[in-house]
Order: C-alpha cells, then sequence, then structure tokens
C-alpha cells in the first residue's frame, strides 16, 4: 500500500470513527426495540456498518 498523507489518514481516521459509532448506535437501537421486524432491521444495518468497518482496517493492512 502506497504511504497515505496525513490529509487522506485524517479522513479514514473519520471513516472509521463515524462507522464505529453508527454500529454502536443500531445495535443499542435493536436493544430498545420492542417490535422484532424493527429489531432486526436495526441489527442488520449494524451488521453492515461493522462490515464497511472491517473493510476500511483491511484496506489499512
Amino acid at each position: 500500500m502506497a504511504q497515505l498523507s496525513e490529509k487522506e489518514f485524517a479522513s479514514i481516521q473519520e471513516l472509521l470513527s463515524d462507522e464505529d459509532l453508527l454500529v454502536k448506535k443500531f445495535k443499542m437501537l435493536a436493544e430498545h426495540a420492542t417490535d422484532e421486524k424493527v429489531k432486526s432491521k436495526m441489527l442488520e444495518i449494524s451488521d453492515k456498518h461493522q462490515a464497511h468497518l472491517n473493510e476500511l482496517y483491511a484496506k489499512l493492512s
């Protein structure tokens, strides 16, 4: 992988932070949901953001 500039690295760090926050938020929403369909959808969205987070980490390896 090519060397990242400070700006690129900062952008990736921000994306990682954003995706991590979204994972946590949707998991929290799922925990508080009473409707099973809503709970399932919140977990599905959380899983998608977790996949994004994993892909970003993989790109840094």
